[in-house]
């Protein structure tokens, strides 16, 4: 019940992000969650979307560097504390978290954040276990 993340790697130059969201736009995919990371050469956009293989296709035709990776996608609570909740269990069950990033692309009242974990399995798992949301796509 892991969901497709998209990493694009690209230069830290004007225009850049402007080129992957036109060229995701032309393929008609929609981009349903969002971060960039970037260092002074080059930046991670990393991407939730609606179509992954038509934006992994239009991403290679275009010339950009993309990979996929498997990351969780879990429906909190949109109220003071939801998060913090969460990342006591995974402190206490020993979720080791890379990064994670937000959207409030959930039902009413929720939010979706995605997490990328060390171990996959072992989140899905204490999520599972634990009652929290897993969504398969959103």
């Amino acid at each position: 019940m892991q969901i497709k993340q998209i990493s694009v790697f690209l230069e830290n130059t004007a225009g850049r992000l402007a080129e992957v969201t036109k060229v995701l736009a032309n393929a008609k995919v929609n981009i349903r969650a969002i971060s960039i990371a970037d260092t002074a050469d080059f930046g991670i956009l990393r991407l939730i979307v609606d179509q992954v293989d038509t934006a992994m296709e239009a991403l290679s035709k275009a010339g950009l560097t993309a990979r996929t990776t498997d990351v969780l996608a879990v429906e909190i609570d949109d109220k003071p504390g939801s998060l913090a909740k969460v990342m006591e269990l995974f402190q206490s069950t020993k979720v080791n978290i890379e990064y994670l990033y937000a959207s409030l692309e959930g039902s009413p009242g929720k939010a979706v954040v995605i997490f990328k974990v060390e171990d996959i399995q072992h989140g899905l798992r204490i999520v599972q276990e634990h009652g929290l949301s897993v969504l398969e796509k959103f």
